[in-house]
């Protein structure tokens, strides 16, 4: 398995940075922007702003949150890192590719029917139940997706916790040969 050198592993490391910063920045901006939209009353507002989430959505949060998951994979396949021999690592495989799948099932699914339903009804979206559904589930997933990509960003930066211990199996098989033999 090739490694990269100092320098490729930190241009890698740079780009891996700045797809998470990407992501966890367009994120919060979004639930900015949702807040201050939970108090619009006018129905073309509501659509442009909508329109605008959707637009972040698409063009910023999908590939910037794919490309971190795939510069992550390449910093662990190209680097001693590895996928599973560090928790931390194990931590934000397993956390990054949750947000990016209920993103995928239910955020992104519930921003485009919002968007949908404002840009037709207008301003009656606000009284139709499946509109408020959708733009508090956009709204509070949201705040929660972005909550976890700060726990990520904090995991990077600290790696809480240690590599894990992967006993080899001549190690195993010299345990068990030990304990039989007293």
């Amino acid at each position: 398995m090739p490694k990269l050198n100092v320098k490729q592993k930190n241009w890698l490391l740079s780009a891996h940075v700045a797809f998470g910063s990407i992501w966890f920045g367009t994120a919060l901006s979004m639930i900015a922007i949702a807040l201050k939209n939970s108090h619009t009353t006018n129905g073309d507002e509501l659509y442009a702003v909508n329109a605008a989430l959707k637009l972040l959505d698409d063009f910023v949060i999908i590939p910037s949150a794919n490309l971190s998951l795939l510069t992550g994979g390449l910093l662990c396949w190209l680097t001693i890192w590895g996928f599973f021999k560090h928790y931390w690592v194990i931590f934000k495989w397993v956390v990054t590719v949750s947000l990016i799948t209920t993103g995928t099932v239910w955020l992104g699914p519930w921003l485009n029917a919002a968007t949908s339903i404002s840009d037709i009804e207008r301003s009656q979206a606000l009284s139709n139940p499946l509109y408020n559904f959708d733009i508090k589930g956009v709204l509070i997933g949201g705040a929660i997706q972005t909550g976890f990509i700060l726990a990520i960003i904090g995991v990077s930066v600290l790696k809480p916790w240690g590599r894990r211990v992967i006993k080899s199996a001549e190690a195993s098989t010299a345990l068990k040969t030990e304990t039989k033999v007293n």
